[in-house]
Formats: structure tokens, C-alpha cells, sequence
């Protein structure tokens, strides 16, 4: 018997949406990156991107749990001597919502190359509003 090796032109893509008013942020994340994988198709195949689109919206009303809001923190550096700077998770909501879903889902994607196409068909919105309803998205359960 050989083994199976899935090919992008043989896959078709769905459109998934999620409405993440009250959804917990890792939990949420986790199923993310699970359907932009392909993690929940039989054809998963770990090198080729098998995984669908995902839509996400409401992405300010999004819930961390205990005190995530103000205790943890986002560091980046910009390379320079000095150059760290760190930030919370409250203050991302105020300013850009939809980093800190992207955020969360990119720290649970494979640490390679397949990880920028991944993230390419991640879409997060801040309100109830996107501009994908002509591919008919279907409602995705966390």
C-alpha cells in the first residue's frame, strides 16, 4: 500500500467564518490552526498547505481569561541596540484587535515556510462587517 501525498491542484478550498464575540483567544486560535493546516481533513498532509480560509469577526470583543489583559506581555525587537519594546494585550485591543488574533494563530503554525501562505488566508476583521460574503462562508463551531 502506498502512502497518500495530497497535491494543491487536486484540493478545493472552503471558506470558514467564526464570530469570535466571547470566544476564549487560545482555545479560538488552536481550531485557527487546525482548518488552516488542514488538520480536519483526511488528506492532511504535513508539507503541502491542505488548510481552508478562515474568516473571523468581532475581533475586539474577543476574551482572555484570568489576568492575561494585564499581565502577559508582547515583546519585539527592532534589531538596534535599545530596541525592545513590549506591550499588552489590553493595549492591542484599544489600538488593532486584529493583531492579537494573528498574533496568536502564528504562534501555533509550524515555524516555516509554509507559515507566511498559512497566514496569507487568515482574514480578521474588527466588527460584524467583511467583504467575503460572495464566497459564502460556512459557520465554524469553537
Amino acid at each position: 500500500m502506498k502512502t497518500y501525498s495530497a497535491k494543491e491542484s487536486e484540493l478545493e478550498k472552503k471558506w470558514f467564518i467564526i464570530d469570535a464575540e466571547g470566544k476564549v483567544l487560545g482555545r479560538m486560535a488552536t481550531r485557527i490552526a487546525d482548518v488552516l493546516r488542514g488538520k480536519n481533513k483526511p488528506i492532511f498532509t504535513p508539507h503541502v498547505d491542505t488548510g481552508d480560509f478562515v474568516v473571523v469577526v468581532n475581533a475586539e470583543k474577543v476574551k482572555l481569561t484570568g489576568n492575561k489583559l494585564t499581565g502577559k506581555v508582547y515583546y519585539r525587537h527592532s534589531g538596534y541596540p535599545g530596541g525592545l519594546k513590549s506591550t499588552t494585550p489590553r493595549k492591542i485591543i484599544q489600538e488593532k484587535p486584529e493583531e492579537l488574533i494573528r498574533m496568536a494563530v502564528m504562534g501555533m503554525l509550524p515555524k516555516n515556510k509554509l507559515r507566511d501562505r498559512l497566514i496569507k488566508k487568515l482574514k480578521v476583521y474588527k466588527g460584524k462587517d467583511h467583504p467575503h460574503e460572495a464566497q459564502q462562508p460556512q459557520i465554524l463551531e469553537v
